[in-house]
């Protein structure tokens, strides 16, 4: 690793969040119309009308975006379990692999996002839920997949010792698999999961940010 490079980390952070924040903007400004159900409004709306026409709401996808998205969870309990573990064998907090640490605060930071934009609604979702209107942008679904499996990726080789390639790569796919069942169940806008994808790209370069100056004050002691 070349010294202070988790500073590039932390700018791509900020210029990721800078085009999020422009993109989100945008949304709200150029072609908005009533193209939702009960005359929700959406911008982009013609992009948008053009892919949910093309991935017209799909049970079978939505059930499976659902089901795969239980899996992000199963990842957090692991590591969940694994800072458990060393906290009680270490009988030290402080002593646990400060990996294992960084990814919690970062699972704590992802929940926070999550539940902003369930109150800040940018627009409504394409489909009804149970007969009622829901917040779609971003979409949440995205945000965990990326979050929660490519924290996974980079984390994993400093915390596990073996099979962390067959590991990774079967958390890619779930990353893979979340984010395209989603897109085709329907039931987000094209621009919600473009939206994810970004705020997910930016939350992800601050978590290797941090993993990378934690490994850096490691190699200086």
């Amino acid at each position: 690793m070349r010294k202070r490079s988790y500073k590039k980390s932390f700018l791509m952070f900020a210029i990721m969040l800078a085009v999020f924040i422009i993109f989100t903007l945008l949304i709200k400004t150029i072609d908005v119309r009533a193209i939702g159900p009960e005359k929700s409004k959406v911008g982009f709306a013609s992009l948008n009308d053009y892919f949910h026409n093309m991935f017209d709401y799909n049970t079978t996808f939505y059930k499976i975006s659902k089901y795969l998205g239980y899996m992000s969870f199963l990842i957090i309990g692991l590591y969940g379990l694994v800072g458990l573990f060393q906290w009680i064998k270490r009988k030290c907090l402080a002593k646990v692999n400060k990996n294992v640490l960084i990814l919690g605060a970062f699972y704590a930071l992802v929940l926070v996002v999550y539940v902003l934009f369930e109150k800040i609604v940018i627009n409504y979702r394409p489909v009804l839920e149970d007969g009622v209107l829901e917040a779609s942008y971003p979409s949440s679904h995205t945000i965990l997949a990326i979050c929660v499996c490519a924290s996974s990726i980079i984390a994993s080789p400093r915390i596990f010792k073996k099979n962390v390639k067959i590991f990774n790569i079967l958390t890619g796919a779930l990353l893979v698999g979340i984010v395209l069942t989603r897109l085709f169940s329907g039931v987000h806008w094209f621009t919600d999961i473009i939206g994810g994808i970004l705020i997910s790209m930016s939350l992800c370069y601050l978590f290797m940010g941090a993993v990378e100056y934690n490994k850096e004050k490691e190699l200086l002691k």
